[in-house]
């Protein structure tokens, strides 16, 4: 049996909406292209929390993105101030059809479809303590070596 996400990498892991998907791509490219970050999708952070897009940059630089596809989807989620303590820059990211005034003006936000990006609003730095920095980049080292090793040995029953 087919579904939508069968063209998709194995990193998706299906919680993620069509819209979604959309709006992580442009965003990825975005940074990838304009910032020279290297991203990484739904990372778990100390916390428990999940996060949609982090960002690792050139000078060590850590961005957090949450993904809002909707108006509910950002209305019933407010976990996103629980973000800020693991990030130099916080934003949010949204479809071109979803208003960006719903969004905290003292917050980051960026527009995003399937093919890139553009920042709307810029988010404002605030470093992260060293040893939280380190912690973090730790943690991003070995989260992306695990996703590489289950990409190239996905376990017995690929076999």
């Amino acid at each position: 049996m087919s579904s939508h996400l069968d063209h998709l990498p194995p990193i998706v892991d299906g919680r993620q909406s069509e819209t979604a998907l959309r709006v992580q791509r442009g965003t990825m490219r975005l940074l990838r292209e304009r910032f020279d970050f290297c991203c990484f999708a739904e990372v778990y952070l100390a916390n428990g929390r999940r996060a949609d897009l982090l960002g690792v940059g050139p000078k060590g630089d850590i961005w957090i993105v949450e993904i809002k596809s909707s108006l509910q989807d950002y209305q019933v989620d407010n976990k996103w101030p629980e973000y800020h303590q693991f990030c130099d820059r916080f934003f949010f990211a949204k479809p071109p059809e979803l208003d960006g005034d719903i969004f905290p003006e003292d917050q980051g936000l960026i527009v995003a479809d399937g093919h890139g990006a553009e920042i709307l609003r810029n988010a404002d730095e605030d470093k992260l303590p060293a040893a939280r920095r380190k912690a973090m980049m730790l943690r991003i080292a070995r989260m992306g070596a695990d996703r590489i090793h289950q990409l190239m040995d996905p376990g017995p029953s690929a076999l």
